[in-house]
């Protein structure tokens, strides 16, 4: 991958990143590089389910703009889901 691609594949993932916090209610306490992670981890799993869907094959891409912020909104969910479960306290 070339210095260009890494950087598109860093501005893809923030802005994926950044609409998915925007669209996933509550507050996530998230700075800008866990943002931006999180934006990146999305970016791939929405294409390679992309791929799935289209190919029939997994195939490793950061392209896409649509896949990559919805599977940035998928992995958020998750991770809300996930970190809200041990946020809980029980109150009597």
């Amino acid at each position: 991958m070339s210095i260009g691609g890494i950087i598109l594949a860093i501005v893809i993932g923030l802005v994926a990143g950044l609409i998915a916090r925007a669209v996933i209610p509550g507050k996530q306490d998230l700075g800008i590089v866990a943002t931006l992670v999180l934006g990146l981890i999305g970016s791939v799993v929405g294409n390679l389910i992309v791929s799935l869907i289209r190919d029939g094959e997994a195939t490793f891409d950061l392209g896409g703009w649509w896949a990559s912020i919805l599977g940035a909104i998928v992995v958020l969910g998750i991770y809300v889901a996930v970190a809200g479960r041990g946020r809980r306290s029980v109150s009597r």
